[in-house]
């Protein structure tokens, strides 16, 4: 047998060095002894001070294996060898897609016991949104999902039905409209901070917790110490114009009864204004407003009436998952929201259908009026996709960068992409009411692409390539 070539990549983690050995055990126990049929020859080592772990693939008929080497550091180094040049591309892209799912469900688990601090230059400091609590209904609505805030107005339409007969459908529409209008300043209002270009910079720190503090952290650290904790960070490093140094912050939580382990902490800053300048630029647009939300659920929103008028929100889940690299890509998807005016061409398509069936189709339709609905929004939504899926094609083209968009996709939502691998889940993803497409075809629809590919009318491609992917899947 001719052997292949080697293929290599990399994982970007948020995890400290601490836990390194801890990441290949997690790999290990559930990735690969689950499976163990399929895995032969795992050894862990250490090399140049780093953990390794080293396992084959077994095809079932034993014709080829693949090599793995996975070697944790910043970023985690995956080396791929195959023992023939046989071996399908399919298996090394699933493969690949295994371990960095692999990676994200670790640091989920690690996130759990992680305090993190957010800050924002000569802005109020203020406590962070519990990571494990639910996303409130309003967030809900504008990450990237305005038709849900349609739905929602519907619902309570038919109260107003009840009590003012038909004036309901124009109160219903203009209220629509006025949400639209004014998106940019409802998001700037829920906001935590507002990121400027005389404050661009997000400041983080994050201490994992060891496991022998995790069971009692909450009792002897109530909201209001952690947030003192905080302040004094804040006083004796960003409002003197200093970093966020690790020393520091050990000896401020030290103060307070906290020993840290400096292995356990990490800081990061992002300066997130400028990442939205730089997309602005690949756009011709001006910078809009920039606000930050102080919670770990990783997202990013664009909303306003126009460009000039809009407004982008991103998370400080987002800024702690992602690169800056990343980040960048996922700006780009948001501000061809932005550019191209979705949510007012979403709004004149939910608002215009919503009119025609209440003034003119509802004699036609009114027996069935409730299949009729599940089928319209359904239409509404599936078209929708094709809006989400040109943000993504044109992230790709201005950005350049349509690998590393995948991979941000990868790490924002891969509990689906896992779900997404049984044909049932992916025609499901496909009909249900997200105006999203599939994680899965978002991924390898990015990674095909040219980085600098020229198309002509980006949202007729992007309807075809929906189209094309719902047949596909099944």
């Amino acid at each position: 047998m001719s052997e292949a070539t080697s293929v290599s990549f990399h994982i970007e983690t948020e995890v400290t060095p601490a836990y390194y050995e801890e990441l290949l055990n997690y790999t290990y126990q559930k990735y690969l002894q689950p499976s163990s049929q399929q895995f032969a020859n795992v050894k862990r080592t250490v090399l140049d001070g780093n953990y390794v772990l080293g396992f084959a693939f077994l095809e079932p008929k034993g014709k080829w294996h693949v090599d793995v080497s996975m070697k944790t550091g910043k970023p985690i180094q995956v080396t791929m060898t195959p023992s023939h040049v046989d071996v399908p591309q399919s298996v090394l892209d699933r493969l690949k897609e295994d371990l960095i799912i692999v990676v994200q469900f670790f640091e989920e688990y690690v996130r759990r016991s992680t305090l993190y601090f957010a800050w924002v230059q000569g802005k109020e400091v203020i406590p962070e949104k519990s990571p494990l609590r639910r996303a409130r209904v309003i967030e809900r609505i504008f990450f990237g999902n305005i038709l849900f805030l349609f739905a929602l107005l519907f619902a309570i339409s038919i109260i107003l039905f009840i009590s003012i007969g038909l004036w309901a459908a124009i109160v219903i529409v203009v209220g629509q409209f006025l949400t639209v209008l004014f998106a940019d300043r409802i998001i700037g209002s829920m906001s935590d901070w507002t990121i400027t270009s005389q404050n661009p910079k997000v400041h983080i720190l994050q201490y994992h917790l060891p496991a022998q503090e995790r069971a009692t952290f909450t009792q002897k650290y109530s909201r209001e110490k952690l947030l003192q904790m905080k302040k004094e960070i804040y006083d004796k490093t960003i409002a003197l114009g200093k970093p966020v140094e690790v020393e520091t912050c050990r000896d401020v939580m030290s103060k307070h009864g906290l020993e840290c382990l400096p292995e356990n902490m990490a800081t990061k800053t992002v300066n997130v204004y400028e990442l939205v300048e730089k997309t602005t630029e690949k756009y011709g647009l001006p910078v809009p407003k920039v606000a930050l939300s102080n919670t770990m659920i990783p997202n990013a929103a664009a909303a306003g009436p126009s460009p000039k008028h809009g407004i982008v929100l991103v998370t400080t889940g987002l800024l702690v998952q992602l690169d800056e690299e990343e980040i960048l890509a996922v700006l780009g998807h948001e501000l061809s929201h932005l550019n191209s005016r979705d949510p007012f061409v979403l709004f004149g398509l939910v608002g215009g259908e919503y009119l025609l069936r209440i003034f003119v189709l509802w004699p036609y339709i009114q027996n069935f009026g409730l299949l009729y609905v599940l089928f319209i929004l359904g239409a509404i939504y599936f078209v929708a996709k094709f809006f989400e899926a040109r943000a993504d094609l044109e992230s790709a083209i201005r950005i350049g960068n349509p690998k590393v968009l995948a991979g941000a996709l990868r790490k924002i939502g891969f509990r689906r992409l896992q779900f997404e691998r049984s044909p049932s889940y992916r025609i499901q993803d496909w009909i249900t009411w997200d105006p999203h497409p599939p994680i899965y075809f978002r991924v390898e629809r990015l990674e095909k692409l040219e980085t600098r590919q020229e198309v002509k009318h980006t949202l007729v491609q992007s309807a075809k390539d929906c189209i094309r992917g719902f047949f596909a899947a099944f």
